[in-house]
């Protein structure tokens, strides 16, 4: 969530904006009586409005918002059922932590947590444990704090003073970064060599010692789509063991993968399958195609989670165990989620998916076929795909197609890469249910149509990079 400020002028009314006479077709029924200037923006106004006013108001101003069905830079879902859209409307009243006072909402939230635990083969799925939370982020946090503390409980009092440490590949999401400075722990990431983007196997056990509370190893990075190979991790991680003693744990980072691999890639083993996995995490809210606002965090058994992490709240005279960070949230998402599971099952999901992985390859395939750009990755693992200008391109950059594509309402984000490659700088193109062949072949027609237009300048013209286009999960 964004840091904001307060009105940049606390002495104007307006915070900042001139004051001037409403359109009276924004009134009700006696348009003059309603008001007579805008009010202010970073203030309370003195008076009420009444409600047509208020909504017209607020939705001038969000129209200027992007169009979510042409944000290319998220992973979020931007399109749900209109029957999926009446279940939230129903249930975004309830409070998800009152679990005796909307018993059944928390029914549906244990009945997805059983199913996420059959989809990723827990051994035994009626032993896991699991929540659901506000998104990956919240997830990942409490993924986090179970690995720290598991840790802690293996050191005793051994070197109480020792730091502990999480190896991860500098491709992670900033929510690794932000648990890392939060809960007090060393951050060692791998950085990118090469053509390699992710993960590297034998050098994130490499960076392992007694004070490592585990590895995190990411199925479907933000930053060009592709697969960790997980099983790989946990095979060097293996070895390591049989070497020095260190028992590493894995949390899989299936923020988008997780939702996605099961359905097309059934033969790639990356979840409970391996017993070295100890929590996987998605976002619903990504491939689980539910509106944001919904992530799930999973445990291979109970004694993965450590009890001292668990509330337990009265529900139905007996004790529901509670993990979370948020404590006051909506219930409509869990039961979008359910609806969702219910909705399309293995076949449905399946379908889905491919559509979107058949989308991507094509629209890659389309892109490369302009001759200006390089693939870095081809949408065959997640739906989604990076790339990058051809070498002898001078004339413009990934941030001036970025720039450019914005003019024709398509939000697709430029930015450089980290560690070790900061020399490249690519875009990348989600495609998400909703994102149809049709849309995405209009939205080859424009790039081709831009293309000639960026050869003609004389060099690239977007001077403040990381101002222009920010790197969107």
């Amino acid at each position: 969530m964004a840091v904001h400020h307060g009105p940049a002028d606390p002495r104007g009314r307006g915070g900042g904006r001139t004051v001037a006479p409403a359109s009276p077709l924004h009134g009700a029924a006696n348009p003059a009586a309603d008001m007579e200037a805008v009010p202010p923006v970073d203030r309370l106004p003195d008076g009420m409005l009444s409600p047509e006013t208020t909504y017209q108001l607020v939705r001038d101003e969000l129209m200027l918002d992007g169009n979510a069905r042409q944000n290319l830079a998220t992973f979020v879902t931007t399109w749900m059922e209109p029957q999926a859209d009446a279940l939230m409307a129903a249930c975004r009243a309830k409070n998800m932590i009152d679990k005796d006072e909307y018993p059944r909402t928390a029914e549906l939230e244990r009945r997805c947590v059983a199913m996420l635990a059959d989809l990723w083969h827990a051994p035994e799925p009626h032993r896991a444990v699991g929540c659901s939370t506000t998104g990956s982020s919240e997830a990942c946090m409490l993924a986090g704090m179970a690995l720290k503390r598991r840790w802690a409980a293996r050191r005793g009092d051994r070197a109480p003073a020792a730091r502990p440490n999480l190896v991860m590949g500098v491709n992670v999401q900033v929510c690794w970064e932000k648990f890392c400075d939060f809960w007090e722990v060393e951050a060692r990431q791998v950085p990118m060599e090469g053509e390699r983007f992710h993960l590297d196997p034998q050098a994130a056990a490499e960076l392992c010692d007694e004070n490592t509370i585990g590895v995190v190893a990411v199925l479907g990075s933000t930053f060009d789509g592709s697969y960790e190979p997980v099983a790989e991790v946990c095979a060097a991680l293996d070895a390591l063991q049989e070497r020095t003693g260190l028992d590493v744990p894995v949390h899989v980072d299936g923020a988008s993968g997780a939702m996605v691999a099961p359905f097309l890639d059934p033969d790639v083993v990356w979840d409970f399958r391996l017993e070295r996995v100890v929590s996987i995490n998605t976002s619903g809210h990504k491939y689980g195609l539910v509106y944001p606002g919904v992530g799930w965090a999973l445990w291979r058994e109970e004694r993965c989670l450590p009890e001292s992490l668990v509330f337990r709240v009265n529900y139905l005279g007996g004790q529901m165990p509670t993990f979370a960070l948020n404590f006051s949230r909506p219930g409509a998402q869990v039961a979008a989620q359910y609806y969702t599971f219910l909705r399309l099952g293995r076949e449905g999901f399946r379908t889905v998916q491919q559509a979107s992985r058949d989308v991507a390859r094509q629209l890659a395939t389309g892109i490369e076929g302009l001759a200006d750009f390089r693939l870095l990755t081809r949408g065959d693992e997640l739906p989604a795909f990076a790339f990058t200008t051809a070498p002898g391109v001078t004339a413009y950059d990934v941030f001036d197609v970025s720039r450019r594509l914005r003019e024709h309402g398509w939000l697709v984000p430029a930015y450089t890469f980290p560690a070790h490659r900061e020399d490249l700088s690519v875009l990348r193109i989600v495609c998400r249910n909703g994102f149809s062949a049709d849309l995405a072949a209009i939205l080859l027609e424009d790039l081709g149509r831009l293309v000639p237009e960026l050869r003609r300048q004389p060099h690239p013209l977007v001077e403040d990079k990381p101002r222009e286009t920010g790197f969107h999960h």
